[in-house]
């Protein structure tokens, strides 16, 4: 009798993971499909795609120190994979997003169904670029991620198993010292949602803040925590102040303050006036850049800072005329982007520590034949602002519409991290496809669910007997 109770227990257990409505041997070959479809690129390449930021985050556990905008605890995370070439990696990133787009259907009241879940997956592998970083070795994945984790906690809470919430407080909690941009978008999205209900006018679902919020508070605190457990240094991922001196120096401000400085004994930039890149990209990461030449972060951060703060005194409406036009152009940049060309970094890091992987990470397509995935954004581009203007329009006509709350709930949080997101990189970085692209797949997924939702709703209402009328 107690085998036969566990058992039921088990597969009651299943049934409520899986859905009711669907089989557990049908969840079975859709997940597997699942994630066959989001591991395709990888598996293409014949090795998990890198990006020339990796080898800066595998460095961190081997050397145990600190790296401009480089999360130890990411690069924790790729260490343990190595012994089976960064597959378990790639193979664990697909799963979650799985797992979070199902919790997603879920809180739609559209769980248990498998087929209909395969097919959002297969839309979103071939029409938006999740499979591309689901299978890169960057925790760029972890930005939708944690989106979607925050929306099912504030508003999916019903839907949700307790193992399940705690499991969405650790992916945000993980996500943000992972990558710390994450943790700006994360408040941002918390702030936002906390405002705007307040406003009863837009009659909009009351979220459930409070396991969220301290979900990113943890996340926060556990960045100079895990550092110090894996560096000895109990700090915040560095290097902020540099990513954001790159876009001042890109937008004129750098050389404009140091042409009416210098000469000056005390600014040590005045011997590069004349030899300043003029991108951020070429501040940061150029060999015979001012800033490696003069100690990075380290050497210079100070510097760096006295110099933003000068320049927000005297140029007021050109920094704030410059961050505007960063963060729109961020607003409507997209495009799927794959390292190709300027891996080097990563690869020279991989054959340095890793020597017995260099000849399977060489031979992959990603280094032997270099291809371009430029093509995919004649589909991924288009696709991807149709869904933002869908979103939008979901909002604006959600009554005439009759939007259920939760996708009004959903299409808001997205539409919040878009712009969170777009602020944050823009004007604390530089405009780039890859920082919005890792977060706007989300919007064909939301619009995916509106379609969805709204065909059961004229399904059901086909299906509803006639109403008794009066002879």
């Amino acid at each position: 009798m107690v085998d036969v109770s566990v058992g039921r227990a088990r597969v009651d257990a299943a049934k409520y993971i899986f859905g009711v409505r669907g089989g557990i041997s049908a969840w079975v070959v859709a997940s597997a499909f699942m994630l066959l479809l989001l591991m395709a690129p990888a598996l293409w390449n014949g090795f998990p795609l890198i990006f020339p930021d990796t080898g800066g985050y595998l460095d961190r556990p081997i050397l145990g120190t600190l790296s401009m905008g480089r999360s130890a605890l990411y690069g924790l995370f790729l260490y343990a994979g190595f012994p089976f070439s960064f597959w378990p990696n790639a193979l664990l990133q697909s799963a979650l997003m799985i797992w979070l787009i199902v919790l997603t259907m879920r809180a739609h009241h559209l769980g248990g169904r498998p087929w209909l879940a395969l097919g959002i997956v297969a839309m979103l592998t071939v029409c938006t670029s999740l499979p591309w970083f689901s299978d890169q070795l960057i925790p760029d994945i972890l930005f939708p991620a944690a989106v979607l984790a925050l929306y099912l906690l504030c508003f999916g809470w019903a839907a949700l198993a307790r193992w399940e919430r705690f499991i969405l407080a650790a992916v945000i909690a993980v996500a943000i010292p992972s990558h710390m941009a994450a943790a700006g978008m994360c408040v941002a999205i918390i702030v936002a949602l906390w405002l705007l209900t307040r406003f009863k006018s837009l009659a909009l679902p009351k979220p459930r803040l409070w396991l969220a919020t301290a979900s990113v508070a943890a996340g926060i605190v556990f960045c100079p925590v895990s550092n110090f457990a894996i560096t000895g240094n109990f700090a915040f991922t560095p290097g902020g102040g540099s990513f954001l001196f790159g876009r001042l120096i890109e937008d004129g401000i750098v050389a404009r303050y140091l042409g009416e400085q210098c000469p000056d004994a005390m600014l040590r930039l005045c011997d590069f006036r004349g030899t300043l890149p003029d991108t951020a990209d070429g501040w940061l990461w150029d060999d015979d850049s001012p800033f490696r030449i003069l100690g990075t972060w380290k050497g210079l951060g100070d510097e760096e800072s006295a110099i933003t703060r000068a320049t927000l005194e005297r140029y007021p409406i050109m920094h704030a005329s410059t961050a505007a036009i960063a963060v729109l152009t961020q607003l409507i940049s997209f495009q799927t982007e794959v390292g190709v060309d300027d891996n080097l970094p990563a690869i020279r890091m991989i054959g340095d520590h890793f020597p017995q992987l260099f000849p399977r990470l060489m031979r992959a397509r990603q280094q032997a034949e270099r291809f371009d995935v430029a093509p995919l954004n004649y589909l991924d581009v288009p696709v991807a602002a149709l869904a933002i203007a869908g979103l939008c329009i979901a909002l604006l006509f959600r009554r005439r519409l009759k939007i259920a709350p939760e996708a009004v709930a959903l299409c808001l949080v997205i539409l919040i991290a878009l712009a969170a997101n777009a602020a944050i990189c823009g004007v604390f970085s530089h405009a780039v496809d890859r920082y919005q692209s890792r977060l706007v797949l989300l919007a064909p997924l939301a619009v995916a669910l509106l379609i969805a939702q709204r065909w059961r709703s004229l399904k059901a209402l086909a299906a509803a007997p006639p109403p008794n009328r009066a002879e």
